[in-house]
Formats: structure tokens, sequence, C-alpha cells
């Protein structure tokens, strides 16, 4: 491949590294003077990386355990070839998981040093908090975009062949799937405690500092929403570039275009996204949603426009191929407006769900559910239309070509990630800023304009998770051609018959979807079980401080924060591996008893009962999230009514859904689909049946 386009990829991610900097310079500026933000800020922050330090200790030895395991197996056992590879593959796999790592600490660092000044601009300004927020969030974006195209790149540059980025990729999302696991678990446990007990039993604000579990609750946004999608959209746009990658490699014969328009697209959609994040202001009608989604448009237009003429001007460039990308970045901006549809509390679905509250949190589970389920057919059908489009556009090109099409409209899908990144880092910095309005006293008015904020961020975090689930889903169906790339290599080698498909009638192949299919709901079900294991754990600690803590109840003494931390701390890191070993576990068992048709199998059904699951509690989550907060606006008798009692109580069956089972889903889908990928050479050597 010529290396005009590596110093291209690497050009444009300094490029974007610079501008980052910029923006951290800009944030870090903003003043912050109130005594109380800059010491809650600080607590934040220290729980931030006390949880942060613990949890990539713990990972850092899974991560040793599986480069060794890789390093010996991967991509074929050591000793009936070349070292050389294997050696490659461990150090890609590594790789993958520091930049990962980076990630989400970059977004932590960004994130603990936006929300304080975001909550003091919020006391002078509309417009002046918003850019705060949002380009605190954009950091975390342009960074994780720039250190996923440098990775890529300089793994394919080094390597020379395009098999390594599957374990570069692998790395990327096994930690990806771990770190959001934790994430998920600490955010929640917080989150569901501070409102059962602060807004449901004792009639206490949000934020109230004297609520025990508060400061976990603000370290929980940063560790779950912030590092957690960090590396969650890390881990998808790396995977969406490997498999396109994988795939383009396989196609012999056709020139080098093919590679090189998966960099063109890349660099291209992270240009956009630098020019849609310098655009973003909140205008004359100061609504940050519709900043925020003006933003993403103007991204996406710049997209479609500069591929449309890279594909004009460069020689071969196909149009069959920009129309597979085209399709799926339209349609992922389709499956944001139906997902903001369903959970902006502009929207009737949320208000309907806020009037069911009134007769009872019965009525605001069954009309959430039901409405969450409703929502996840638009999306469905999306990705079903995009893959459709995509493979009858591509089919014609010639053999392969189909599953190329349907991975470049992953990659079309994610070009735009890093103003979806912003976006979604945006959010749970306004979340914070609005509690250390309030913690800090800064008065109503910058309550009332954290408040919008925040509203504005819980929507677009929603759009932006449906977003990038439906990536997933693109990418995981494109990583299904990667595998059988890879396994018709291995059975080429042998003189074995080639897969062109799998047959469901097939038992082996009926075996794997089966379980396949019921992965993710296990997979769901151990995540928010460790919620609920350790939110019942921080509940009990909170009703203890409050019964021995004299003048806690009024103000008078100081809540033992630290307990709290500790608490969600133990518990996230004690969840979150099972969870995460069982989806790979399953994988290899699957392959190993039944061989590849097994594994592919397998692939269809959980991507298919894993795309259903993350859209259903990912969106249903989100609409009781919104619904809450339009009671607490003063609908439906307002904060304090039996509406919102109940509106409260369905938000915290949704946090679970939304912000730790939901987007965990995408990343298990996606590591079990590489994971698939890796061992497809031994699933095509040793097996059962």
């Amino acid at each position: 491949m010529p290396a005009a386009i590596h110093a291209f990829s690497f050009l444009t991610a300094a490029i974007a590294f610079l501008f980052a900097l910029y923006l951290y310079l800009w944030v870090k500026k903003r003043k912050v003077a109130n005594p109380e933000i800059i010491r809650v800020s600080k607590l934040i922050k220290e729980g931030a990386e006390t949880f942060m330090a613990r949890e990539y200790k713990l990972l850092a030895i899974f991560a040793g355990v599986v480069a060794i395991i890789v390093l010996i197996l991967l991509p074929h056992p050591i000793w009936t070839g070349s070292p050389v590879d294997n050696i490659m593959m461990a150090l890609a796999y590594i790789a993958g998981t520091i930049l990962s790592a980076i990630a989400g600490k970059i977004g932590i660092m960004v994130a603990t040093l936006s929300n304080g000044r975001t909550a003091e601009a919020a006391a002078q300004s509309l417009d002046g908090a918003f850019l705060t927020g949002f380009r605190g969030g954009a950091v975390m974006g342009l960074l994780v975009v720039g250190c996923s195209l440098l990775g890529v790149s300089a793994v394919l540059l080094i390597a020379g062949d395009a098999t390594i980025l599957l374990g570069f990729s692998f790395g990327a999302s096994s930690l990806a799937l771990f770190a959001k696991a934790g994430g998920g678990i600490f955010t929640k446990t917080a989150d569901v405690a501070a409102d059962l007990t602060g807004k449901v039993e004792l009639g206490l604000a949000e934020d109230d500092p004297r609520n025990p579990a508060v400061i976990a609750d603000n370290v929980g946004d940063n560790v779950g929403d912030v590092a957690g999608m960090g590396a969650d959209l890390f881990d998808s746009n790396v995977a969406a570039m490997t498999s396109a990658l994988v795939i383009a490699a396989s196609l012999t014969g056709t020139g080098w275009a093919v590679t090189e328009m998966v960099f063109a697209y890349a660099i291209l959609g992270l240009l956009a996204s630098l020019i849609g994040i310098a655009t973003a202001r909140v205008g004359k009608d100061g609504n940050p949603t519709r900043a925020l989604n003006s933003s993403t448009y103007v991204t996406t237009a710049l997209f479609l426009v500069m591929t449309a003429l890279a594909t004009a001007f460069i020689d071969g460039f196909s149009w069959r191929i920009w129309g597979s990308s085209a399709t799926g970045l339209l349609v992922g901006i389709i499956i944001g407006i139906t997902t903001d549809y369903f959970t902006d509390d502009r929207r009737p679905i949320v208000k309907r769900v806020a009037k069911a509250s009134a007769s009872g949190p019965a009525f605001t589970i069954l009309s959430g559910t039901s409405y969450g389920f409703m929502s996840a057919l638009p999306a469905m059908v999306g990705i079903a239309v995009s893959a459709l489009v995509s493979y009858k556009l591509c089919e014609p090109m010639g053999d392969g070509f189909a599953l190329y099409g349907i991975a470049m409209s992953a990659v079309g899908m994610l070009s735009i990630v890093g103003m979806i990144i912003s976006n979604d880092a945006y959010g749970p910095v306004v979340d914070n800023a609005r509690g250390l309005a309030e913690m800090g006293g800064l008065g109503e008015d910058a309550i009332r304009t954290a408040d919008e904020l925040d509203s504005a961020g819980n929507t677009v975090k929603a759009v932006t998770k449906g977003f990038s689930i439906g990536a997933a889903g693109l990418t995981v169906i494109s990583l299904l051609g990667a595998f059988m790339a890879e396994v018709n290599e291995a059975l080429a080698q042998t003189g074995r018959p080639l897969i062109t498909g799998f047959d469901i009638m097939e038992p082996t192949v009926f075996f794997g979807i089966l379980i396949g299919a019921g992965i993710p709901a296990l997979f769901s079900a151990m995540l928010i079980l460790g919620v609920d294991r350790n939110a019942e754990r921080m509940v009990a600690e909170v009703h203890r401080q409050f019964n021995t803590i004299a003048g806690l109840k009024e103000g008078l003494a100081t809540p033992e924060y630290a307990k709290c931390i500790d608490i969600a701390t133990r518990g996230a890191l004690k969840e979150l591996v099972p969870a995460g070993l069982t989806a790979i576990i399953a994988t290899l068992l699957v392959g190993f008893i039944g061989g590849p048709e097994a594994v592919g199998g397998f692939l269809l059904g959980n991507i298919t009962s894993g795309l259903l699951l993350a859209l259903f509690m990912s969106n249903s989550g989100g609409l009781w999230d919104n619904s809450k907060k339009y009671v607490e606006s003063g609908h439906e008798g307002g904060k304090g009514s039996a509406a919102h009692k109940a509106a409260v109580i369905g938000d915290t069956v949704g946090d679970p859904y939304k912000d730790t089972a939901g987007p965990s889903i995408n990343t298990q889908i996606t590591v079990v689909s590489l994971t698939a990928s890796l061992f497809s050479a031994i699933f095509a050597a040793f097996s059962i049946f």
C-alpha cells in the first residue's frame, strides 16, 4: 500500500491532537472561584482516579494473561510456524489495550477539569456554559478518534498484514468491555442508591450534599459515561476499520483503492468532525439540544461532500462504495432522530410516560417498557436496510465486495465518531456541573441553566448510544464477513471446501444460533444483578450514616463520602470480570464443539439478540430518565408528587439498563466477533463435530 496514506493518517491525527490541546487550554483558562465547587470537584476527581487506578491494575493482569495466550496460539500455534506473526499479534493486542486505556484516562482528566468550570459559567450565561461543557467533551472526542486512526495505521504499516489488526482490535474491545461494564456498575450503584434514599425516602434534592452517595454518583458519571464510553467508541471505530481492512486484504487483484478508501474516509470523517466541533454554538433561540444536533448535521454534510469529491477525483475510488458509506452514515442519523423521538422530554412519548406515572410506578414501568421495545424497531430496520443496500450496491463489483460494502457502511456510520463522542462526553460534564451548581450555592438561575444543559445532555446521550449501537451492529455484520475470510483462508490451506454462507437448517449452525442468542440476555442479567447487589450495600451504608452521624439530616455534619465511593469501587471490580469472561468463553466452547459453522450461527444469534436488547434497554432507560426530569420541571404535580416518586422508581430501573447493560452489549457482540475471527483457524482444525 502506498506510504502516502499512512503519512496523511499521521498528519490528520496530529492535527486532531493539536486542536484538542487548544480546546483543553481554552477550558482550563475558565475560572473556578467558588470554594465549595473547588472542594467537591477535587473529591470527584480523586474518587474517579482512585477507581480507574484500581480497575486498570486488575485489567492489566487480565491483559497480561490474554497476551500470553495470544502469543502461544495466535494467529497459529507458535510451534507450527514462524513465531514472528505471534509476537506481532501479541504486541498489537497490548497496543490496543493501552490505547483504549488512554482513551478512558483522557476522558476522566478532561471531564473532571470541565465540570466545575461549566457550573460557574452557568451563573454567567447559557452560551458560555454550553461551550465550556461541549469543548471539554470535544477534547476527548478528538483524541479518541486521533488515537484510533493513528493506531490502526501504525499497526498496518509495521506489521504489513491486516490479520494482525484483529489482535489490535481485540485488545481495544476486550478492555473496553470490562471498562464499560465496570464503570457502568459503579455509576449505577451510586445513582440508584442516591435516588432511592435521597429522593424517594427523604425527599432530598438530586444533588443534596447531605446525601452520602451524591459524590459517588458524580464520580460514576465520569468512570461510566466518560471513561467507559470513550473506550467503547474507540473500540467501535477500530473494529469498523479493522473489519473493512481484513476484507479488503482478501480481495486480491482489485488494486490498492479498496484499502485506501478505508483510510481516506476515516481521515475525511475526522476532518469533518473538527469543523463541526469548531462551529458548535448555542444560537439566539438558546437551545442546547438544537446546537448539538446542528453540529452533527454540519459534520454529516461535510463528510458526504468531501468523500464525494474524493471519489470523483481519486483514481480507483468507486461510487458504489461511496454509496455504501453514505447509506451507513444517513441510517445512523435516522437512528439518532428516532431515538430522540422516544427519549426527548419535548416529545409526546416522554410526556405520556410522565402522565402514566401519576397512577403509580407500575404504570411507569409498563409504559416505559412498551415504548422501549417499540423504539427498537426503527433502529433494527435501519441497520437491516443499511446492510442490504450496501450489500446489493457492491455485489456487482465481484466476489467479496458485497461484504466489503457492509464494512464500509459501518465505517461511514462511524466516520463522524469524533462529533458523536464530543456530544456524549458533554452529557456527564454538564450533569456534574448541575450538581456542583447546587452544592456550590450558585443560585436558582445557575441551577436552571445547568438543568437545561443537562436535559440536552440526556437527550443527546440517548441519541449517541443509539448511534453507537447501530454502528456496532453494522460492524459485527462486517466482522462476520471477516470471520468467513479468515476461516476460508485456513480451509484453503488444508484443501477443504470453503464456507459460502451459514445454512440455519444445518444442526451445528442452529446449535450456535440458539446459544449465541442467549448470551446477551445472560450477560445483561449478570451486569444488572451486579448493580442490584452493590446498590443494596450502598443503600445500607447511607441508612447507617443518617442513623449514626449526628446532625447529618439537618446539614450540620459532613457525610462520609469515601465510604460510598469505596463500596461502589469494590463492588464494580468484583462484578465486571465474570460477565465479560462468560461471553468470551462461550464463543470458544461453541467453536471447539461445533467448528466454524457453529460459530457462524453463534455470531448470527448473538448479533440479532444483542442489538434488540441493547436498543431496548438504552432507549427505555433514557425515556424513564427524561420522564423523571419532565416531572421535576413542574409537570404532573412536580417534585414531591406521587408522579415524581413513581418516575424516580422508573429511572432507577432504567439506570442500569441505559448506562450499564445496554451500552455494554454492543461491546460484547464486538468482542465475541473478534474472538471468533482470531480463533477461526483453530476452530477449523479442532472441533468435536
